[in-house]
């Protein structure tokens, strides 16, 4: 895994470099401001991005499009030392696969950076209920009439829907495969199935997109 660190507190990215690279993961680089990630980003092509949300200038969530725009299978991860459900929204819609706080501990931070890595997206204790409730209260107000458990019944499977109401709670691949006595290595494939089928851009919107169900589908 090939890592890029983006953030405009150098003590900061200084330490989670020195974090990463002593547990032998490849800080590949680092940018200071939005518009060097874009740059850099093209030159490095890394597997992930932590992007800070807020800096000077263009915020982290303005050059999300570009950089993937620039780098398509850079998976982003977006910090804050804020709970900002608007702006992890607007992250997410745009692409980032995950969303972390900058009060995580070190082991935290490596289990979802490994957990990133089999497919699963990072996201904060706490922060993904209310990223699922803000896709579901923009969507049921965008489209009141539609019946996104219809569509849901129609275009997946019944075992992808299984595994879609598990992933919303929070579970990992391996943790929903031992819940369906199935391997991790097919949840993921289900899960890689039903992004595409649903046409969005991976887990985080997969969830949201089926929580839009306003007769609570993944809840029965």
């Amino acid at each position: 895994m090939k890592v890029m660190l983006v953030d405009d507190h150098p003590l900061f990215m200084e330490g989670m470099r020195n974090l990463l690279e002593t547990h032998e993961i490849e800080v590949a680089g680092v940018a200071a401001n939005a518009c060097e990630a874009v740059e850099k980003a093209r030159l490095l092509k890394p597997d992930v991005l932590f992007l800070d949300i807020e800096m000077p200038g263009y915020s982290g969530i303005d050059v999300i499009i570009p950089i993937k725009r620039e780098v398509p299978g850079v998976k982003i991860v977006m910090l804050t030392s804020f709970n900002e459900d608007e702006k992890l929204f607007e992250a997410v819609r745009k692409g980032a696969s995950g969303y972390l706080l900058k009060n995580l501990q070190a082991d935290e931070l490596l289990t979802l950076l490994k957990n990133l890595e089999k497919g699963d997206a990072p996201l904060s204790p706490g922060l993904a209920s209310r990223l699922l409730d803000e896709f579901a209260r923009r969507e049921n107000e965008k489209k009141p009439d539609v019946s996104v458990g219809h569509e849901l019944t129609g275009r997946l499977t019944e075992r992808q829907i299984d595994v879609l109401n598990l992933a919303a709670q929070g579970m990992s691949y391996k943790e929903i495969g031992s819940a369906l006595e199935l391997s991790a290595r097919t949840i993921k494939y289900h899960m890689n199935r039903i992004i595409e089928l649903l046409q969005v851009e991976n887990r985080a919107q997969a969830i949201a997109y089926a929580t839009r169900d306003r007769t609570n589908l993944l809840n029965k």
